[in-house]
Parts: structure tokens; sequence; C-alpha cells
């Protein structure tokens, strides 16, 4: 069966998926987050959402990439979803977390919008896939494990640089001590702006700057 853009056996995805999906979920249970009824709920709710919006995969990702004001569209909804979700009388770590995916998912967004617009073609070509996995030698798996390291320092720099860039500025802009940074990531005011741009920056950073830097250092 072919996977774009590489090719392997349907049996190896259908248990990658499932161990992946067990371990997000088991995760949430054990770490209290949720409860096994949240999960199964959770859990249905995906595969509604998939089943929808499966149909308009290739049309939405064709107007991220094409439509010049996609960006602009992608964070004002992003960030409409944040502020007018969360109507919280006390403080939960649901509302920083739901502001971290849909920081991220804007800021994968707009990488790859500026990735299409720049004429970065980091895919191969559609003639050439799907791709035949390579065997795993020395070469591929150094290049491999060279890759992780280096993309993961830059992911770590970018969230580090962001985190003390934003909470100073979002609490000077709200008026909010920072003298206790815990405290004050609690307020809304605070902990919507500095996960929502921190984590755009990471999104922005895996889709654009971290491909960028292999394809200048030949790791393409």
């Amino acid at each position: 069966l072919n996977f774009s853009p590489y090719q392997y056996p349907l049996v190896f995805g259908l248990i990658l998926a499932f161990c992946w999906c067990s371990l997000v979920c088991c995760s949430r249970i054990y770490m209290g987050m949720h409860s096994i009824l949240d999960v199964i709920a959770g859990f249905l709710y995906a595969i509604l959402i998939l089943v929808v919006f499966h149909p308009f995969v290739d049309l939405i990702d064709n107007f991220n990439l094409t439509y010049k004001y996609a960006p602009l569209i992608i964070i004002s909804l992003h960030l409409a979803l944040g502020i007018f979700s969360f109507t919280l009388d006390t403080w939960s770590t649901s509302r920083g977390d739901t502001a971290q995916i849909l920081g991220c998912g804007a800021g994968v967004a707009c990488g790859s919008h500026v990735n299409y617009i720049m004429g970065l073609n980091l895919d191969p070509p559609p003639h050439t896939l799907p791709l035949s996995l390579s065997s795993l030698t020395v070469t591929v798996f150094g290049r491999a494990i060279l890759r992780l390291l280096i993309g993961v320092i830059i992911l770590l720099l970018t969230r580090v640089a962001m985190k003390k860039a934003t909470i100073p500025l979002a609490c000077k802009i709200f008026r909010i001590p920072h003298d206790d940074v815990r405290k004050a990531r609690q307020r809304m005011e605070v902990e919507l702006p500095y996960r929502y741009i921190t984590y755009g920056m990471v999104g922005f950073s895996l889709m654009f700057i971290v491909p960028c830097v292999f394809h200048f250092i030949g790791l393409s």
C-alpha cells in the first residue's frame, strides 16, 4: 500500500497509529488530566472530525498555501478560539494547553505559507512519490540523529527566547506583577499570549526555520 511520501506496509502504519493513540490516551488518565469517559468521548469526537473534514483537506491546504491573506485569517481565527472559548472562574491547565495547541497549529500553517510564497520546495517532486524507505546504515542513522539534535536545539532555543520575551511583556501591558512568574502565568492575560506566541513561533520554526537550516548545512 502506498503512503505519501513513503511506501510502507499498512499493518506497520496501523500498529504505529494504535500505539501512539494508546500512549496519549493512557497518559491523560495516568496524569489525572481526564477521566476514562473524557478520553472515550475525545476519541469518538476526533473520529467525527476526521470523517467531516477529510474530504476538504486538499481544499483547506490549497487555501492556506495560495491565498494572500491566509496567515492573517488563520492567526485571527486561532486567537478568537483561544480568547472566546475560555470563561473560567478558576485557573485550569486545559486553558493553557488549548492555547498552546492553537498557537502551534497557527505557526505550522504560517510556516507552510511562507515556504510556498518564497518558492522553497522542501518536499520531493510529485513524480518521485511514493518514496521507499532506505536501508538503515551507519551514515543514514548518523544523519538522522544529527538532524534530530539540531532540530530540537533550535526549537528549544526558540521556546526559551519567546518565553523570556512574552511573559514580562504581557505583565507590563496588563500591569500584572511578575515577581511570581508562576502566579502571573495563571492569569489569562498572561497565559494566553505566552502560550500562543511562544508555541506559534515553535511551530513556525518547525516548518520554516529548521528545514532551511537543514538545507543550508546539507542535511536535507
